[in-house]
């Protein structure tokens, strides 16, 4: 159901004048709003539908997408209309979200527009590619097909995402729990204990002075650091509003001698998989690697496609193209330039596609299996030297006294 703002006359039973007033009502289309207004005796002088202001602020989850997609798929291959299948849709959805996302798009598809221009409403909901696969589905008559590869498509985009999600969850909360540990010993345990080492006339051991410097000081400064720490943050993150700034900082990411290698495979793997079902379903080359770069988040990489589709617009090959940009892996140029060699260009991408997959699968299990146990035993370290900086001088006392 969709939302409508109305304006009514209502009347009371005293015979009073008629006055304006102003609701809002959910109904299934403007006609179904003005009934309900109208069994309830109110004269309507003006109905709206919310509809703007929705569709810049509707927001679906990559997982429900895929879901969503692949359930559009089978009630349009099982023979239903659009219409119908959305209706069907609607109706067993539990998300609030998408059951308004739903209604929205049957409504504009009963004004007579196509499922592709109904989706272009909601940008923040259906990426450019998304659009251009389901255009192309329309304009070839295989519209189901198309759906189901971008079903397909989509869930292995977000099981990547979930892996090296997963990657780095683990080695994060040992770090902080381990760093809340060290920072309550230094700030709580160490302190008590100085009163009794300095009752104590004697030398204290390397390992305790040490420790006791770094407690003074992040007692005296601890407070200081924190606060520059979040001005920093604070001054980062508006820094990376700016394209400029976030070019370089994404470049320099690209430089790091193993998370580089790390984005530059996720980046290109989503750029293969993307432009390779573009290309299969039938989107023009440019259109496709339009659509195709618009799904890069790091804008060096980003802008390699950009100018390599500015070259392919001029009449270079795709492979020369991604070649002359120097920011995709070798084996992708290679099979890009057999594919097109062999007419089965989105066949040759979805192996690559493929390809740096598996190696990112690979290098990101290697990754975790590493860090995990290494970030513990850092830890563990760090940890070890506080209790034997805190025991050391209680052996020596008891050493002193007998």
């Amino acid at each position: 159901m969709a939302g409508f703002t109305y304006q009514v006359l209502s009347s009371s039973d005293k015979g009073e004048k008629s006055r304006v007033e102003h609701g809002r009502i959910e109904a299934d289309s403007a006609r179904h709003a003005r009934m309900l207004l109208r069994e309830q005796g109110l004269i309507v002088v003006d109905i709206k539908e919310e509809r703007a202001n929705t569709g810049r602020t509707l927001r679906l989850g990559g997982a429900s997408l895929a879901t969503l997609t692949r359930q559009l798929a089978g009630l349009l291959d099982a023979g239903l209309a659009i219409d119908e299948a959305l209706t069907v849709l609607g109706e067993q959805s539990e998300n609030k979200r998408e059951k308004t996302l739903l209604t929205l798009i049957r409504q504009d598809i009963a004004t007579g527009l196509s499922l592709s221009a109904a989706l272009a409403r909601f940008e923040r909901v259906f990426p450019p590619f998304y659009r251009a696969l389901v255009r192309a589905g329309e304009e070839s008559g295989k519209l189901p097909g198309v759906l189901l590869r971008l079903a397909d498509y989509l869930e292995r985009r977000e099981e990547l995402k979930s892996r090296l999600a997963m990657a780095f969850i683990y080695p994060a909360c040992v770090i902080l729990v381990s760093v809340a540990v060290i920072i309550g010993m230094l700030t709580w345990v160490v302190p008590q204990m100085v009163q009794v080492f300095q009752g104590a006339k004697q030398i204290l051991p390397l390992p305790t002075r040490i420790l006791l410097g770094t407690s003074q000081f992040l007692g005296a400064w601890g407070g200081w650091i924190f606060l520059l720490l979040i001005i920093g943050l604070v001054i980062f993150l508006r820094a990376m509003k700016q394209e400029d700034f976030r070019f370089k900082v994404h470049a320099k990411r690209l430089r790091l001698p193993w998370f580089g290698r790390l984005e530059r495979s996720a980046e290109t793997v989503r750029f293969a998989s993307t432009l390779a079902i573009l290309a299969g379903s039938g989107v023009p080359v440019l259109t496709a690697m339009s659509a195709a770069s618009g799904v890069m988040s790091n804008l060096p990489l980003k802008a390699g496609a950009e100018q390599a589709a500015r070259q392919v617009r001029e009449g270079v090959s795709l492979a020369r193209a991604l070649a002359a940009a120097h920011a995709f892996p070798p084996i992708l140029v290679h099979l890009v330039a057999s594919g097109e060699a062999t007419g089965r260009l989105d066949a040759m991408l979805e192996r690559a596609a493929a390809e740096q997959s598996a190696g990112l699968s690979r290098r990101v299990e290697t990754f975790s299996a590493l860090l995990g146990p290494a970030v513990v035993l850092i830890m563990g370290a760090v940890v070890l030297f506080i209790v034997l900086a805190i025991l050391l001088p209680v052996f020596e006392m008891n050493q002193l006294i007998k």
